[in-house]
């Protein structure tokens, strides 16, 4: 049951869904935001994270403060120092007078930091200081001055890997995180998404005038299965769009229709035995992962021993002597998939009178009349010696073949990203975290 307050703040702010993880972040912002510790949202974007930075700065004692967020991505490198503290006049071409950063002018309030990732080094020494000291100092002057303002920081990459290659400050790294929020991505919340969608639908309907769609149970499910991988943002422009162009229908959307609406449905749907109610975002999402990386390893290992298993059946197959082989070890053939004659059927078109037992040969002698025999007990060995060899190899592999082939996964998938670990991950289906443990574990060189 959700807590009261919990529910309370999701009326006010306009937030949809009862998604585990989401209730928990939620409550985390709730305990935070009476205090004046920095925060750090984390989350993908397009999920929502500017809702909780504005929801910690209304709940607390700074509501009657300033407000501004930032986004550190799109400002230019050689301004944002200007325009987070300030610069006076003559500090550079185009400083014509003095001007107040956003640091100054938010004194009492809150600053909001998006995309802190993208913020430059230089940058974030300045912002190392304010948050220590509470003092920065303007572009082009040698003048301390003190600022009050609580930050709230936010980035949909992983820090810990900008860390260390050497793209964000560890100290500032350490700072920014004194309580961590991490906002779920909308393809962990389940039932959440149906919720998300009527909500759109019903508002776009009310803007233009017309009636609002409905789906199908069966479209639900095709919808909560999505991957969404613009989260939030994407969900409600597909919502624009269907109420827009298939509310002259008058009929439930089905399946059919609403793939149409969804980019890449193929490769972009997870399993809905997995997704539960919501699932927890924090533990759930990462074994799922890897779960499903350890399946498809799984499945290339059943068609490599599926090959193996054909190949010696056509080696056995291809001498008349072998059938009583066949006939002894048949078994083993028998999850041979498509098109190879059934074991019984091979069988029977090998008589046993076919095979033919090694003969003891004495060294003593020459008997021409031997000279068969010992071809004969020669190429049986190899035989049997190359059915052994396979065998020992195969027991070898299989031991291995576990990790050997997830690394030979994670490479084949950098590879084709170009060294990208976003993209990689998302070939993969796991998260970067996962993907960034997995490289360190096998210790695979990058590009």
């Amino acid at each position: 049951m959700t807590n009261p307050e919990i529910q309370s703040i999701k009326n006010r702010f306009g937030i949809i869904g009862n998604a585990p993880a989401l209730n928990y972040a939620l409550n985390v912002a709730l305990q935070v935001a009476a205090t004046d510790l920095t925060v750090l949202i984390t989350g993908e974007s397009g999920s929502g994270k500017e809702s909780f930075s504005k929801i910690i700065h209304n709940l607390s004692s700074r509501k009657h403060g300033p407000f501004i967020a930032i986004n550190c991505g799109a400002i230019p490198e050689g301004t944002i120092d200007s325009e987070l503290f300030g610069h006076v006049k003559g500090s550079f071409t185009g400083a014509i007078e003095d001007r107040k950063g956003y640091f100054e002018i938010t004194n009492g309030g809150t600053i909001f930091l998006d995309e802190i990732a993208e913020m430059p080094i230089g940058t974030q020494a300045r912002l190392l200081r304010v948050l220590e000291n509470k003092e920065f100092i303007r572009v082009g002057s040698s003048k301390v001055q003190k600022t009050d303002v609580r930050v709230v920081a936010a980035t949909n990459v992983n820090l810990i890997d900008a860390v260390q290659r050497g793209k964000f400050r560890e100290d500032l790294y350490y700072r920014l995180n004194t309580v961590p929020i991490a906002v779920p991505p909308l393809r962990e919340r389940g039932s959440d998404i149906d919720l998300l969608f009527r909500k759109f639908t019903s508002d776009f309907a009310e803007r233009y005038r017309i009636s609002p769609v409905t789906m199908t149970s069966e479209a639900k499910e095709t919808l909560i299965s999505y991957n969404f991988p613009g989260n939030i943002r994407q969900l409600k422009n597909i919502a624009e769009q269907i109420q827009i162009l298939e509310a002259e229908n008058k009929v439930p959307i089905s399946p059919q229709v609403l793939v149409k609406y969804l980019p890449n449905y193929a490769s972009t749907t997870r399993s809905m035995t997995f997704l539960g109610g919501g699932g927890n975002a924090q533990n759930g999402s990462e074994s799922f992962n890897e779960r499903e990386l350890l399946y498809k390893i799984l499945f290339d290992m059943r068609r490599d021993m599926n090959d193996l298993k054909k190949l010696v059946l056509k080696l056995l197959s291809g001498e008349a002597h072998h059938g009583e082989i066949l006939r002894e070890h048949g078994n083993l053939f028998s999850s041979i998939e498509a098109d190879t004659t059934p074991i019984a059927e091979t069988a029977k078109l090998l008589p046993s009178s076919s095979y033919t037992a090694p003969q003891t040969q004495h060294t003593s002698g020459n008997n021409s009349s031997n000279t068969p025999n010992i071809i004969q007990i020669s190429t049986y060995d190899s035989i049997e010696n190359d059915v052994v060899d396979i065998s020992h190899e195969t027991a070898e592999d299989e031991s291995l073949s576990l990790e050997h082939k997830e690394k030979e996964m994670i490479v084949k998938a950098l590879q084709r990203s170009a060294g990208k670990r976003k993209y990689a991950a998302q070939a993969l289906g796991i998260s970067e975290r996962t993907l960034y443990r997995k490289i360190k574990q096998y210790d695979i060189e990058e590009e």
